[in-house]
């Protein structure tokens, strides 16, 4: 029942009092509980469920990453983390004779399981062998190293002549642009909210996210994959499970959701990697949208159990994927307002730490 005027005059000093009180009380919880690491985990054991699904998401990521390994004896991540390693060990100076021991025999034999479904990933498993061609080349003999040897020449075909391995850094193209001309680049990407209500090609979308495959990732596993919703009532309802968006949802021709895959690591350490691997890829996809003329809105992912749920069920996702953000595009309507966001200045963010580096 709504109060009348006088009773909320009234009452407007108790409600301001109560979430006084209320605001003290989590403050006070919160600084006796951060304390120490113990008291942290007591806390969000037994009085916050707010990195539940986390908790349960990191785990279930690593029972699906050993899952995978004792079913085919070959997970995608590992091949790709550990072919990477050996192209780090390729290419450090001075190269050391003997290196990547340790994993050389576990690499051989998830090659050669997975060169088994080398129609489904054959750029990879070419990769692979290619770089493994390369070590076998170079790398001094030991038993082990012999063994693991002897199984891959097994089980690789005869290598081509386009090599994927690693190159000299005066092998890469030019640069086609000036620095002034990157960060024009940089000022048109805006965070757009208003479109036309014109469709948006596949074909575009896919070369933004072939570019956006070149992103920096750590061991080379790219552990994301962009969820394209290419049509506006479905990509209305998918933004709508997103906090921030009313108002401009229903503008929303095409929506890309990114999702982190938590099995590509067999350990905790590793769970932060999706956002940080997912958000470098998602940068250059919203640049490479500019150059194709369209325009984009990265839009925030609360982590709320509400939220991941309701998503994950219309993108059908496993509990141990997680959204790392959407990102609207579109073609951008000439006449919507782009807020003017003040950046912070280079003063602003440049620490220099010279003198506190020991």
């Amino acid at each position: 029942m709504a109060l009348t005027p006088t009773l909320e005059r009234f009452f407007a000093p108790v409600k301001e009092r109560l979430k006084q009180m209320r605001d003290l009380g989590d403050f006070v919880t919160v600084r006796v509980f951060s304390t120490s690491a113990f008291l942290a985990s007591v806390y969000y054991c037994f009085f916050s469920r707010k990195f539940r699904r986390e908790h349960r998401a990191v785990l279930l990521g690593r029972a699906e990453y050993a899952r995978s390994l004792r079913a085919t004896g070959e997970n995608r991540a590992l091949l790709r983390r550990n072919i990477h390693r050996l192209e780090k060990g390729l290419v450090m100076r001075p190269r050391r004779p003997v290196f990547a021991q340790d994993y050389i025999l576990e690499t051989v034999k998830c090659f050669v399981n997975a060169r088994r479904n080398s129609d489904i990933y054959c750029d990879e498993v070419k990769w692979a062998a290619d770089v493994l061609t390369e070590y076998f080349k170079v790398v001094a003999t030991t038993d082990l190293i012999a063994q693991a040897k002897a199984l891959f020449d097994t089980a690789v075909a005869q290598p081509t002549t386009d090599r994927f391995t690693p190159y000299p850094f005066a092998d890469l193209p030019a640069v086609p642009f000036s620095y002034a001309e990157l960060h024009t680049l940089f000022k048109r990407r805006r965070s757009v909210r208003w479109y036309l209500n014109t469709p948006v090609e596949e074909t575009k979308l896919n070369q933004a996210i072939e570019s956006a495959s070149l992103a920096p990732s750590a061991c080379n596993r790219q552990p994301y994959r962009f969820h394209v919703i290419n049509d506006p009532k479905k990509a209305e309802d998918v933004a709508n499970c997103a906090m921030g968006t009313i108002g401009f949802a229903s503008n929303l021709p095409c929506v890309i959701a990114v999702v982190g895959d938590l099995s590509a690591y067999p350990a905790e350490r590793d769970r932060h990697i999706i956002y940080i691997d997912g958000s470098m890829a998602t940068m250059q996809l919203m640049l490479s949208l500019v150059t194709l003329g369209l325009a984009s809105c990265p839009i925030n992912w609360p982590d709320i159990e509400s939220r991941e749920k309701l998503l994950a069920s219309k993108l059908g996702l496993a509990y141990h994927e997680r959204v790392i953000m959407l990102v609207a595009v579109g073609y951008a309507d000439p006449e919507g307002g782009v807020p003017y966001s003040q950046k912070k200045s280079y003063s602003d963010l440049v620490v220099d730490s010279r003198e506190k580096v020991e």
